[in-house]
């Protein structure tokens, strides 16, 4: 059967993979982004009309889109509704960019490491993937200045606020110099901020695309991280240039995002009862991510180094004694455990062994030591032999 030129360059999911392993109730996984299921919210479905269960617009519902633009208005982002598009789920902001920038050999511009579906996105459609490495306050600017200067990157792809799989958040002159120099080279960004309000600590920084004075923009977030995953509701706002080409592009892949997880999401944003979601939701995460910290010194310090993360789900563990992580996976899961390797993050894998990225929100805290003891005595044995 003959398939498109695409599907040779269709990669296997390997966190899809290892979720799927990790099903087992035994197994303890530190793989995923889950949410931490007691952490998911009790909702209504009894006031929703029944038009709901009609066709909808393409840009999505007239009233979820005014509340996005609000909140993102309040970050210092200059929009209005006109410039939301609701998407299913943020990574379709990522397919619907792709499919308006990337030929075979379009040069994206992504950070080292990235976002393992944002990578592999871009990939499917050709793209010819350029890394900047990330240092503890986000990108080595000298190194995204030579990127700029030496190729003509269709786009640069960021996630400065709690990056997956890292955890970085850009400082603010780290956030100041990226836009400085997207606006110099004129080269489009896509922010994408799925974990902005899973934050630890009282700092804040307004997003990129706030700083920007000329170059085009596609600013992208979801409820998944804060509400409900299987809502599948996701927003990107984008500059007047780009939009109605997105909108155009949504249209041909699913005419609308479902009206229903719409409605649902509506019912939260911008009210009290979602602020007070989102403090307990900040608490029980700081608490969670406090105690595996805890564990990873007891467990980890003679083995990896690792940043205490401010926000997000992740922590990032660097070996002291590189391998390729991807071989501790069938010893780990032997033990009962699930990890999610660094490699993949990586445009080349095989030249940045030695990481790991361990999700705090999804184990219960009684399986927490056990775990990442198992963990570490995996990582002890493999570096032996």
């Amino acid at each position: 059967m003959a398939f498109s030129e695409r599907v040779a360059r269709l990669k296997s999911s390997l966190i899809r993979e290892i979720l799927a392993a990790a099903q087992c109730p035994e197994v303890m996984s530190f793989a995923g982004g889950l949410p931490a299921e007691p952490m998911l919210p009790r909702v209504e479905w009894a006031d929703m009309p029944t038009s709901m269960g009609q066709y909808g617009t393409s840009e999505g519902e007239p009233e979820l889109r005014e509340a996005i633009a609000e909140e993102a208005r309040a970050l210092g982002v200059p929009c209005d509704a006109s410039q939301v598009l609701i998407v299913s789920g943020s990574q379709q902001t990522l397919d619907l960019a792709s499919k308006l920038f990337i030929d075979p050999g379009t040069e994206v511009l992504l950070e080292a490491p990235t976002y393992l579906a944002a990578l592999q996105a871009f990939q499917l459609f050709g793209a010819d993937c350029i890394a900047v490495p990330q240092e503890a306050d986000g990108p080595q600017i000298d190194a995204l200045r030579e990127r700029l200067q030496n190729h003509k990157p269709a786009f640069a792809y960021l996630i400065p606020t709690f990056q997956n799989p890292s955890a970085v958040r850009y400082s603010e002159a780290k956030r100041d110099a990226v836009a400085a120099l997207l606006d110099e080279f004129g080269v489009t960004l896509i922010e994408d901020e799925p974990y902005r309000e899973l934050v630890f600590d009282d700092g804040s920084a307004t997003p990129i695309v706030s700083r920007l004075k000329q170059a085009s923009w596609i600013y992208t977030g979801t409820v998944s991280k804060t509400l409900l995953p299987g809502l599948r509701v996701g927003y990107l706002i984008a500059t007047p240039d780009l939009y109605p080409y997105l909108l155009r592009l949504k249209q041909s892949a699913d005419l609308h995002t479902n009206r229903i997880g719409q409605w649902q999401a509506l019912q939260w944003l911008g009210t009290r009862h979602y602020r007070e979601h989102l403090a307990e939701l900040r608490d029980f995460y700081r608490v969670r991510r406090d105690a595996m910290q805890d564990v990873l010194v007891e467990h980890f310090s003679d083995l990896a180094d690792w940043q205490i993360p401010q926000g997000g789900l992740f922590f990032w563990l660097t070996l002291k004694q590189p391998l390729d992580t991807r071989t501790l996976l069938a010893p780990a899961l032997a033990q009962n455990v699930a990890f999610m390797p660094g490699e993949p993050f990586f445009i080349d894998p095989d030249a940045n062994p030695g990481h790991l990225r361990l999700n705090f929100s999804h184990v219960a805290p009684e399986r927490l030591s056990e775990g990442l003891k198992r963990l570490a005595e995996v990582i002890r044995q493999a570096q032996a032999s």
